[in-house]
């Protein structure tokens, strides 16, 4: 039975209502997919006391911002300081946090992947670990702010019509098609490193 991993963001909802949006899809473990599990505009979601809230609430939580977040430590990971995330999807540590979410899964916890962003296409959940997860044989949700769920494959249509990029043709197979897509989408929302640091590295 293939296992179903739901993804979604904290954006700047009410806990309450965070919370509620996860009850309403049965979620028993959060794993927190941010580099740094903190947010000074909705502190909130700050690890502490999120974790403590769900708790309250039978809800596991996990950080996994080491192994599935987008701001990695690696430096092999960063062209001109913008994060690549080919190569960071190569990483004994991602690889890590992948297979620590499918034991998850197997050990029958209803999982979400928590991140930031409201919109997942706008978020490494989605172009990045959901897209390596779907490529282990798991089903991908999103959950969006109103509790509907979209499909990883539905929100890849929604991205290429966004993209004006062919989800079909005559000429490529469908997986240099997604490469593609998520290629765009990799660019415009992959972490780069403020100039100032990059500028300090190079020096």
């Amino acid at each position: 039975m293939t296992k179903t991993v739901f993804t979604i963001g904290h954006s700047n909802h009410l806990q309450d209502h965070f919370i509620a949006l996860l009850c309403q899809h049965g979620v028993t473990a959060v794993c927190d997919v941010r580099s740094k599990p903190y947010s000074r505009m909705n502190p909130q979601f700050n690890r502490e006391p999120l974790e403590q809230a769900l708790r309250e609430h039978g809800i596991a939580y996990r950080f996994l911002g080491k192994e599935l977040g987008a701001r990695s430590d690696d430096e092999t990971c960063y062209v001109e300081g913008t994060v690549q995330y080919g190569r960071l999807a190569k990483t004994k540590l991602f690889q890590t946090g992948l297979k620590r979410v499918q034991q998850g899964a197997k050990q029958d916890f209803q999982i979400a992947l928590m991140c930031a962003e409201k919109e997942p296409l706008e978020c490494h959940r989605s172009i990045l670990v959901a897209r390596h997860l779907v490529a282990l044989g798991m089903n991908v949700e999103h959950i969006h702010a109103d509790g509907t769920l979209e499909p990883h494959h539905a929100a890849l249509t929604r991205l290429a019509q966004m993209l004006h990029l062919p989800e079909y043709d005559l000429f490529h197979t469908r997986e240099e098609l997604l490469d593609e897509i998520y290629r765009h989408q990799e660019l415009r929302i992959a972490y780069e490193i403020p100039e100032p640091a990059v500028k300090r590295a190079a020096g």
